[in-house]
């Protein structure tokens, strides 16, 4: 398992934004991008988001989300349950001058928050070849008729 949360991380440090995934009132899904927070993973991220907004809200209803990183080539898929919170320490550790750009009031903004979610699941897709050695792979999968091996794709329970 530490294997597959060694490849997780590179896969998250590698996205400098993730897109966050809530469900909206009728069971309606909206996805939004959200600016990557360098820290190590615990099973735990977190992202700024203002509070109240329309994500906030549609957490307060049903705290489900998903949370997709992709390195370009690799992606990564979080599931599990998001709260808003307003813990001050939090908001030091994470505050950098690309949060700042998005709240007027700065730090002392008072709908500064940070939307925390609590990992259950994280399935990854991890390519680990070149590009033309994945389209040499598709080619022959084409002629022989049999699955493309240009990586791996694993789910790991938290």
């Amino acid at each position: 398992m530490q294997n597959d949360l060694d490849v997780i991380l590179d896969i998250m440090k590698g996205s400098r934004f993730a897109t966050v995934t809530t469900r909206g009132t009728g069971g309606h899904l909206f996805s939004r991008p959200l600016a990557v927070l360098d820290h190590e993973f615990d099973g735990k991220v977190w992202f700024f988001t203002p509070d109240p907004s329309p994500k906030t809200e549609e957490i307060a209803a049903d705290p489900h989300v998903n949370v997709a990183y992709s390195d370009g080539a690799s992606h990564v898929s979080l599931s599990g349950e998001a709260t808003v919170t307003r813990d001050p320490a939090l908001i030091d550790r994470f505050w950098n001058p690309w949060a700042e750009a998005w709240f007027e009031g700065g730090r002392e903004d008072p709908s500064v928050a940070l939307l925390e979610v609590d990992a259950d699941t994280v399935e990854f897709w991890h390519i680990d070849k070149p590009a033309i050695l994945r389209a040499v792979e598709v080619a022959k999968a084409l002629v022989t008729r049999t699955a493309p091996d240009v990586g791996e794709s694993r789910t790991v329970e938290l």
